[in-house]
């Protein structure tokens, strides 16, 4: 065994040469004459990262990202502990075993943002060193930000993102480092597009990059605001007022229920 056991397929000896040999003639295949710029590697834990990182050398994609799903850190009450650092550092672990390359779903920003807008609880967007709690908070640039993906919500629904949160959840990720991502269901179904584009768009005209940097100005139960390299400042929770966080010369770009930007 190289890694993890999943019941919903049969197991590939990636250890086998041939299999190697073969599985990377196909993804250069698909890359050359499809026209694929990169590859999702799903339930990356199930295969040791020397596996992914042997095709990741052997086909060299745009961009890849690798699906390493392991449950939050949880307390007594049933919630998820404050210091999710542990789940984190296994995320970027993996990354670096994979050769630095590669990028990772952050479902410790996912995690954490859930629970704190689901209990009321804001003040665990920041860290105990001052910055995002999530993956994003120590190598953004291999952290690919998500709301749900067709594991958790879609029709699935594992772990859904509360429907009343979801722009405040796209906010923080349209705005903060990491390569944001959006799911078809939100964009097209759930009738978000006109929202979720005004956010891509501020990312796009002020240069928000996936190593931007943050600067969180409050994050108490009910209001978290962050200044992103200074250009943008966003402010997601029920609390109203905020104006003295917020400098004279920034006007609102958009907003909706319980954010701005």
């Amino acid at each position: 065994m190289a890694g993890a056991d999943f019941n919903g397929a049969p197991d590939i000896d990636h250890l086998n040469t041939r299999v190697q040999r073969e599985l990377s003639d196909w993804m250069n295949w698909i890359k050359t004459e499809i026209g694929f710029d990169g590859w999702r590697f799903d339930f990356a834990k199930g295969y040791s990262p020397d596996i992914t990182k042997l095709y990741m050398r052997n086909t060299r994609p745009e961009f890849a990202v690798g699906e390493i799903w392991n449950p939050l850190s949880y307390g007594s009450d049933g919630k998820p502990n404050y210091d999710q650092d542990g789940h984190r550092r296994e995320l970027t672990e993996w990354v670096k075993a994979v050769g630095g390359s590669a990028t990772a779903f952050d479902f410790t920003t996912k995690g954490i943002l859930q629970a704190a807008l689901v209990e009321g609880e804001l003040w665990r967007l920041k860290d105990s060193n001052g910055g995002p709690p999530g993956m994003i908070g120590l190598v953004p640039e291999n952290a690919v930000t998500f709301v749900d993906n067709h594991d958790t919500g879609s029709t699935q629904k594992h772990w859904p993102f509360p429907s009343d949160k979801v722009m405040q959840r796209y906010v923080y990720i349209l705005t903060h480092p990491g390569f944001p991502s959006i799911i078809y269901d939100h964009f097209f179904d759930w009738g978000l597009k006109e929202e979720i584009s005004k956010l891509a768009m501020i990312r796009i005209k002020n240069g928000i990059r996936a190593s931007s940097t943050v600067r969180i100005l409050a994050s108490d139960p009910d209001l978290y605001v962050a200044a992103i390299d200074d250009k943008i400042i966003a402010k997601i929770g029920p609390r109203y007022e905020a104006g003295h966080l917020v400098p004279t010369n920034f006007r609102i770009a958009t907003c909706g229920n319980d954010y701005v930007v």
